[in-house]
């Protein structure tokens, strides 16, 4: 651990510190950004926005994960100033990440807000930052790939899920479980290139997208996960999109429409480790619903997910 005197507050910034380096406060207390992160929405010199999208109108079970970003926001305060496990060193050394608040829409007004998202996502990536979006429900993943694939092409999708979400759907809808559907008429994703994993649903189509089930998880061990994702995905652009259900209740109760039998966090974890290396152009966790939640299980999972995902660009910065 840091001695005291190295967690004062910064005096360019009393409150967040400097734009680079570890957190300066203790985990119990403080403004509870992502990882201590500076609010901000000055993008000049960032590489990294973490950015909230409290919504959950699109959920076919149990509401809640509009609460997910300030849940995850309140766990990630966990992981202080000290290296960062696995890599070793503070990422935030190598990567200037600011937390950049939540998506502004009218919750009233449900059709305008696809559009809110994506304009809003678009910007921040014009501005050439690498996004990771703290849901809400997995309806969100729709537009954050429209403003992506606007920028990047067609995307590989690495999809951690118990559902394949390619259930029917139209421009009048708004559901979490068919926005790969949409995503796929729309050409956003390339599902040649894309691959979900921990599936224990049945759904209607794959749209040729290769699937992972639960069951096939022990039989394949990690490396042979790893191994097939790395084939599907290959050295294009990728994006990541993780629904915390991917996870065993056991380990995720804190969401809308948990299945048993999936994945233990140490298993999504050393996958997303073997798989840390691919060319990620963006990423999102979704579905967190903390009033389910036991002892912020979930929101601890779902941070120690963006956690990786952020530790895993620093490596790829610091390579270079």
């Amino acid at each position: 651990m840091k001695p005291e005197s190295s967690r004062l507050p910064h005096t360019d910034n009393a409150v967040f510190g400097p734009l680079r380096g570890g957190a300066q406060e203790p985990t119990y207390g403080g403004v509870l950004s992502f990882m201590r992160r500076r609010y901000s929405r000055d993008l000049v010199g960032v590489d990294v926005v973490v950015w909230g999208i409290p919504f959950d109108a699109a959920t076919s079970n149990r509401p809640g994960a509009r609460f997910g970003p300030q849940a995850i926001r309140r766990a990630s305060a966990i992981f202080d100033g000290d290296p960062q496990y696995p890599f070793g060193m503070d990422p935030f050394e190598h990567l200037s990440v600011i937390d950049y608040g939540d998506c502004g829409f009218d919750y009233a007004r449900p059709l305008e807000i696809r559009p809110a998202i994506k304009s809003q996502a678009a910007a921040i990536l014009d501005a050439g930052a690498h996004l990771v979006s703290l849901g809400g429900d997995h309806f969100v993943t729709f537009p954050l790939l429209e403003a992506h694939a606007a920028r990047h092409g067609p995307l590989a999708l690495v999809q951690f899920d118990a559902h394949q979400d390619t259930w029917n759907d139209d421009e009048q809808r708004l559901g979490h479980g068919s926005f790969i559907t949409r995503a796929v008429r729309r050409g956003l994703i390339d599902p040649a290139r894309s691959i979900q994993i921990g599936i224990r649903t049945h759904a209607p189509a794959d749209y040729g997208i290769e699937t992972i089930d639960a069951g096939s998880i022990d039989a394949l061990g990690i490396a042979g996960i790893v191994a097939r994702i790395r084939e599907r995905a290959g050295q294009g652009a990728a994006y990541l999109s993780f629904d915390i259900d991917c996870l065993d209740p056991a380990f995720a109760p804190g969401t809308g429409t948990p299945v048993s039998g999936g994945l233990s966090a140490r298993e999504a974890f050393a996958v997303l480790g073997g798989i840390a290396d691919l060319d990620w152009r963006g990423m999102d966790v979704v579905e967190v619903a903390p009033a389910y939640d036991h002892a912020d299980i979930t929101a601890i999972a779902a941070a120690t997910v963006v956690q990786r995902h952020i530790g895993a660009l620093a490596m790829q910065r610091q390579a270079r």
